[in-house]
Order: structure tokens, then C-alpha cells, then sequence
């Protein structure tokens, strides 16, 4: 059950709709649009600064990228196959540390949403984890209120195992606990249906 460390170098990952790409500086600017957005914020971690500062993309990023370099983190970003590399979202990954029930994190710009971009970019990096890293599970979470974070997991074929509490940006709420294991993943997911690596 190794999680190794350090991590290999951020692959490109492809999907139908989407390259996930390195995150990079240069994607400071495109977050720091769409950041400001409560609605965005509101289910993820507190300690966000708000209201969002004109450089909290910028410092974001940085920290990003150091964990990164120290190979401690993947950080993807989501681009649209069809646009123009711009970023619209991020999905992060994490190996298990033994103790917090939490690998994985993402989030999307709102005029993104309700597109299945979300579950699609998941879906790329859960079988990164499983089939190349060779993960032997994954630990999800979300806040209870957060619907759409919820179905990702769902679609995904993850198992709600628990709740506990959490601190998010809109206030204290329960957080589901889910588990995905490498085995269920392969079992549902035919080889040939795989994302393919840039």
C-alpha cells in the first residue's frame, strides 16, 4: 500500500472534451477571473482569503508550484480541447499521508458548469492514480450541501463510507467521507475506454 514520494513529473491527460495540462504560472491570471465567484468558494476549505485579494491567484500558485517541484502534489490544469489553452478549472491529487481521508480536489469556472467537465477531468486523474501510479484507493470528500461535488463521486462509483465535520468557506458542515478502491475502478472501466496520456 505505497504511496510514493516524491511524485513523478504532472503528465498531460486527454480526455474527450479536455486536456489537463501542468499547472504553470502563466495560469495565475485566468484563476484570479474566475476565483472571485462566492458560489464558487463557498464548499471549499476555509482559510481562503475573502474577499479574494488582486494577487490570491498568484500566491496560490506559487505555493502550488513549490509542492509540486518537492514532489508532493499533482496539480492539473482543465483546458478545453476546442479553446485556447486558457485555464477554466483545476483538479489537484495527493497521496494518502495515513491519517487525512482526503486525496483529491477541484474546482471549475461557473460558466463551466452543468457540462459533465467536471466528472469527465475526475475521471482522467482517478484511472492516472489506478492504472499508472497503481493507487490502491482513493479517499473523496465533499460538504454535505454540495450536490454537484457529491454526484461526482457518485458517477464515479465511489463508496460513501462516513461523515465528519469540516470548516468550509460558508460555515461548518458535515463532510462526506467516500472511497474509491483500484480494483472497483478497473472492474467498471474497460481498458479501451481510457483517457489517453499527452
Amino acid at each position: 500500500m505505497a504511496f510514493e514520494l516524491p511524485l513523478p513529473p504532472t503528465p498531460v491527460l486527454e480526455t474527450e472534451r479536455l486536456i489537463l495540462r501542468p499547472l504553470e504560472l502563466r495560469d495565475a491570471p485566468a484563476f484570479q477571473r474566475c476565483f472571485p465567484d462566492w458560489e464558487l468558494l463557498k464548499y471549499l476549505h476555509a482559510g481562503i482569503p475573502w474577499p479574494y485579494p488582486p494577487d490570491g491567484a498568484e500566491t496560490n500558485t506559487r505555493e502550488s508550484l513549490e509542492k509540486r517541484a518537492r514532489g508532493e502534489r499533482f496539480y492539473w490544469v482543465i483546458t478545453l480541447k476546442d479553446g485556447d489553452d486558457e485555464a477554466i478549472g483545476r483538479i489537484d491529487l495527493w497521496p494518502f499521508d495515513g491519517q487525512l481521508r482526503d486525496m483529491r480536489g477541484f474546482y471549475l469556472g461557473r460558466a463551466y458548469w452543468g457540462r459533465g467537465l467536471m466528472t469527465e477531468a475526475a475521471d482522467a486523474v482517478t484511472d492516472y492514480a489506478f492504472r499508472v501510479l497503481e493507487w490502491p484507493f482513493l479517499y473523496l470528500t465533499n460538504a454535505v450541501p454540495n450536490v454537484a461535488s457529491h454526484r461526482v463521486k457518485e458517477k464515479q462509483g465511489a463508496e460513501l463510507i462516513g461523515t465528519e465535520p469540516a470548516a468550509y468557506m460558508s460555515g461548518e458542515y458535515p463532510r462526506e467521507v467516500w472511497l474509491l478502491t483500484r480494483e472497483a475502478w478497473i472492474a467498471r472501466r474497460p481498458a479501451a475506454s481510457l483517457p489517453r496520456r499527452g
